[in-house]
């Protein structure tokens, strides 16, 4: 997959882009984007945890994989809305779905050697497309290109002189 870094540079042009639309969106804000771009990766606390130890202590199936779909990921930002400001939550939540949305479909345009889409959808649904992918999770270029761009909206964003800023 796309490592930390890529996923954090889309989600903060994503949200460098939106804050020219919306004044309220200011840098801490999207910081909150940048945040939400690791949710998904919160499936790596299987190698402190692994999942059949907590299935056994909860007697629940269990897989910390499904934090890594559309379902787990939407219940992992209901549950970081809970500890902001009740003022903040909406904002909070859709930067938090902007960040984590970006990291999921970055992950869904890996190839596979199977030829199919990575299983992000559920609980949408289980299919899994056919698709070939646009690149490898060793491939260094996304990174180059993420930060690249992520350059050119910090510079567009906060350094070119204009009326609104």
């Amino acid at each position: 997959m796309p490592d930390l870094l890529t996923h954090a540079l889309v989600a903060y042009t994503l949200a460098v882009g939106l804050s020219v639309r919306y004044r309220w969106l200011t840098p801490p804000y999207v910081t909150v984007a940048m945040m939400g771009a690791f949710i998904p990766d919160l499936t790596k606390i299987r190698l402190l945890v692994p999942s059949w130890r907590l299935e056994a202590w909860l007697g629940l199936p269990f897989d910390w994989g499904a934090l890594h779909t559309v379902g787990g990921t939407l219940v992992s930002v209901l549950l970081g809305v809970t500890v902001v400001r009740r003022t903040d939550r909406w904002r909070v939540s859709g930067l938090l779905g902007v960040g984590a949305g970006s990291h999921l479909v970055l992950d869904s345009l890996l190839a596979f050697p199977a030829g199919r889409m990575k299983f992000v959808l559920w609980p949408l649904t289980t299919y899994r497309p056919v698709f070939d992918g646009l690149f490898l999770s060793t491939d260094r270029w996304p990174v180059v290109v993420a930060a690249g761009v992520a350059a050119s909206a910090w510079y567009l964003r906060y350094h070119r002189g204009s009326a609104d800023t």
